[in-house]
């Protein structure tokens, strides 16, 4: 009997399912689990409520870095506001047996950086956390779960997930990609295109030459924001340079079981004639660096265009959103994106935290000064891109050049912690999110590349990161 063809996607859900259960949704196991503080404290309390133990306590790891600080020395008690669930993730995670990264583990940080870097995230499997972002790991090709508080409790209960199947969708990045082009502007673009609802309900899998090209790095960034197009979930279909990634770190397996892994691991691409809903084209060769103008991701543009004039949309809905997005943003209609004063230029978050993203941006303010009236931060996503980092001499670079040098954690972009945009203030940042409120009450936020963000520090105003090179 011939094997119908089946997308990646597909591949790895089928492998994990346990059963379809009559409410018409898919049970499947859960191969690793991570935990931060915010969204685990809940479900913990469920358990001890219903007299229930963790399941499978050696396939779940915690984290702190939501609400952790991030200044240079600091501790559980730095930030008050989140000692009590730092207190609690790190009782409830001994209690449980399972393994914990605080602020003073070598290994802690974003929990979206953290599980590629340790090997906890791995090609063909299904990992999920509490946190939305969680499709961070489609770029090793694993299907990222990110879940609400219940849905933790129910993972560390039966290590399974009982989810609504995703629909299959796919997005071709074709065409060369031009200088100053980062992945962030990739996915930026996509945003711009579908809409923060082009994605809804689909495990979105991107592809193409320009796909294949990127770092495995860059592809983490692609994935980390397929839930801002409104997917369940985005994946990359592993290959060589995954194997690679991947070889080597602590949790991922070792000698033969390494090489019986990576056999498996190559079946876990889309079959030629796999189909999906959706198929996507996007020309890479058109695309400029990106930035943001409004209040949603799909709120994008070149960075030689301009705030668009509400008037010329004949959708009312559509209008009355852009004129309050442009409102809330202190902008107006027709004004050039290049020259927008900034006040802050944040290069962080789980989008654009790694080595790769610090070493890009380092390049551009190398023997420069950021403009006096501009705050900058780079918050590293781990410890371990921090050591990194310093055994390159990045933090030296970007302290000379005028930007706090911070321990690793979510910082900025969640603005749940010290690390808040005043209200009123323009900050340009690598994070992936520039909602209303995102970065602090009636803070504005421009979503870019960490080159870009770079840039606009120096000048003091969004620019174009090209340029910026050229001068």
């Amino acid at each position: 009997m011939a094997v119908e063809p089946s997308t990646a996607f597909d591949k790895i859900w089928n492998a994990h399912l346990v059963a379809r259960l009559d409410d018409g949704r898919d049970l499947v196991f859960v191969d690793r689990h991570v935990l931060q503080e915010t969204t685990s404290a809940v479900a913990f309390a469920g358990l001890k409520r219903s007299g229930r133990n963790v399941r499978h306590p050696e396939l779940t790891i915690a984290t702190q870095d939501h609400i952790v600080s991030t200044d240079p020395g600091r501790d559980e008690d730095s930030y008050p506001g989140g000692r009590e669930l730092l207190t609690l993730m790190r009782s409830n995670a001994y209690a449980s047996r399972i393994k914990h990264f605080g602020v003073d583990d070598p290994r802690q940080g974003i929990v979206h950086v953290i599980a590629p870097e340790l090997g906890f995230a791995l090609p063909g499997s299904i990992l999920a956390c509490g946190d939305s972002h969680t499709s961070t790991v489609g770029g090793l090709g694993a299907l990222g779960m990110g879940v609400g508080t219940s849905e933790v409790e129910h993972v560390l209960a039966t290590q399974t997930l009982a989810l609504t199947r995703p629909r299959n969708m796919r997005v071709r990045f074709e065409g060369k990609v031009g200088t100053g082009i980062a992945a962030k502007d990739l996915i930026l673009r996509a945003m711009g295109e579908l809409g923060v609802a082009g994605g809804r309900g689909c495990a979105v899998e991107y592809a193409g030459p320009a796909i294949e090209a990127l770092s495995v790095e860059a592809r983490l960034t692609i994935c980390n924001m397929s839930i801002e197009l409104g997917a369940r979930l985005g994946l990359i279909a592993p290959d060589e340079k995954t194997f690679a990634y991947v070889k080597g770190r602590e949790f991922a397996p070792t000698g033969e079981a390494y090489d019986r892994a990576v056999e498996t691991w190559r079946r876990l691409r889309s079959d030629e004639n796999a189909v999906f809903e959706r198929n996507i084209l996007i020309d890479c060769s058109r695309i400029a660096p990106q930035v943001t103008w409004g209040t949603t991701p799909e709120h994008v543009a070149g960075i030689e265009d301009r705030v668009p004039d509400p008037a010329g949309f004949s959708d009312a809905r559509r209008r009355d959103g852009i004129a309050q997005a442009i409102n809330y943003m202190g902008l107006e209609p027709g004004m050039p994106l290049a020259g927008i004063p900034i006040d802050v230029a944040f290069i962080g978050s789980c989008t654009n935290s790694r080595i790769s993203d610090l070493e890009a941006a380092a390049q551009v303010v190398k023997g420069r000064r950021i403009a006096p009236n501009v705050r900058g931060l780079v918050v590293p996503g781990s410890m371990s891109v921090k050591r990194e980092a310093e055994a390159r001499g990045l933090h030296e670079i970007f302290r000379a050049a005028g930007f706090e040098w911070r321990e690793a954690g979510c910082s900025m972009c969640v603005s749940i912690n010290e690390d808040v945009v005043a209200p009123g203030s323009r900050c340009i940042a690598t994070s992936n999110r520039n909602f209303e409120n995102r970065q602090g009450p009636r803070s504005r936020t421009h979503l870019a590349s960490p080159v870009m963000v770079a840039a606009a520090a120096l000048a003091g105003h969004i620019t174009d990161v090209r340029q910026e090179r050229q001068g």
